[in-house]
């Protein structure tokens, strides 16, 4: 794994040319052209950032594995891998037809228990009435309430037997607990499933749509990146395209790979970059997928910069190679952030000024 390292970007307009000039080389008297690219001095937004990188993960939650809470037959199985799911939406069916044979032996059950309960309270309501006119005891009266509370209780018993005889049977329906794309399917058509302890997985649902970035940063940077950090990555399926993200968490533990100390930083971000040309343009983004993180640690605008490679050095001083009129000067220059390819001026020079690049 790549370990992170301290690097600044930079942005802006620097234009860049072909220029050639005399200078005299050798003992010769004839001058010898030499062939220069040039660069403009220009005003720009400078970012120390650092680098790290990292790899696309789902969020929690966001990738879901699907199993069946009953043994039984597989007799329906309507999804493939790489189908588009809605919550709700039928993934598998078992067969039923002995849960359906226990949900009608329940519904027969509180049909029997209805008539019991009618016919309590009738002779309830007739004990009372003759112990109104003393023609019935009061031991009468108390297995008349007894028989009515019996079968009320049964009725009771025969509903939650029904309850439950019924979620067995939904259970022999699996439907998608999440919205998403069909990831793997584990199982086929006729196939007989045991539940144990846990639940066989038939399908795993993936929401592509709930990705994070799990950025692996070397000890020596961790320091210098909190929550609310912006960052951007990089995927390698679309090059050139950046993705905005922000720093969500801090993992506390180190995870040490190749005997070196990361940390891993988790960043959340828009599934879609901002700022595209074509807003109906969709870049997929997938587990797995190496991410190239960048966390800003600093930023400086209207930083006056030149390329690096323009920056010259002779006898312990920095000078840039500057066009005055028709000749070309050294003018020393002192240096602020710097990155691979850019570099800031601090003096010396000015907005505008014509430097010259190192000769090819």
């Amino acid at each position: 794994m790549k370990h992170g390292h301290k690097w600044l970007s930079f942005t802006g307009l620097v234009l860049m040319s072909t220029v050639g000039f005399y200078a005299w080389s050798g003992d010769g008297d004839t001058p010898q052209q030499t062939e220069y690219r040039s660069a403009v001095v220009s005003l720009t937004s400078l970012q120390e950032t650092v680098v790290a990188t990292g790899v696309i993960r789902p969020v929690v939650g966001a990738e879901v594995n699907v199993g069946s809470r009953l043994s039984g037959t597989v007799t329906s199985l309507p999804v493939v891998v790489g189908d588009r799911v809605e919550v709700g939406q039928l993934l598998a069916r078992l067969d039923d037809t002995a849960l359906q044979a226990a949900a009608d032996q329940m519904r027969a059950e509180v049909a029997l228990s209805r008539p019991r309960v009618s016919l309590a309270e009738s002779i309830l309501e007739r004990r009372i009435r003759l112990a109104e006119k003393g023609l019935a005891s009061d031991e009468d009266l108390d297995i008349a309430r007894s028989d009515l509370a019996i079968a009320l209780a049964q009725l009771d018993e025969s509903f939650a037997r029904q309850r439950s005889a019924g979620i067995n049977l939904s259970y022999a329906q699996i439907t998608a607990p999440i919205s998403g794309v069909v990831a793997a399917v584990s199982t086929r058509e006729g196939e007989t499933v045991a539940a144990g302890f846990s639940a066989p997985t038939f399908v795993t649902i993936l929401d592509l749509d709930r990705l994070e970035v799990l950025a692996y940063v070397d000890e020596t940077d961790i320091g210098r990146v909190f929550v609310g950090q912006l960052a951007s990555f990089e995927v390698d399926t679309h090059p050139g395209v950046s993705f905005s993200g922000v720093v969500a968490a801090i993992q506390p533990r180190a995870e040490i790979r190749e005997n070196v100390v990361n940390y891993v930083v988790r960043l959340e971000f828009e599934s879609q970059p901002a700022g595209l040309d074509d807003p109906d343009t969709q870049y997929t983004l997938r587990p797995e997928m190496t991410a190239h993180v960048r966390l800003v640690i600093a930023e400086r605008d209207n930083a006056l910069t030149a390329p690096r490679n323009a920056l010259k050095r002779r006898d312990g001083r920095q000078y840039l190679l500057v066009q005055r009129g028709d000749e070309w000067v050294e003018q020393d220059v002192r240096t602020g952030w710097r990155s691979d390819s850019a570099v800031e001026i601090l003096s010396g020079v000015q907005a505008g000024d014509r430097i010259a690049l190192n000769t090819k």
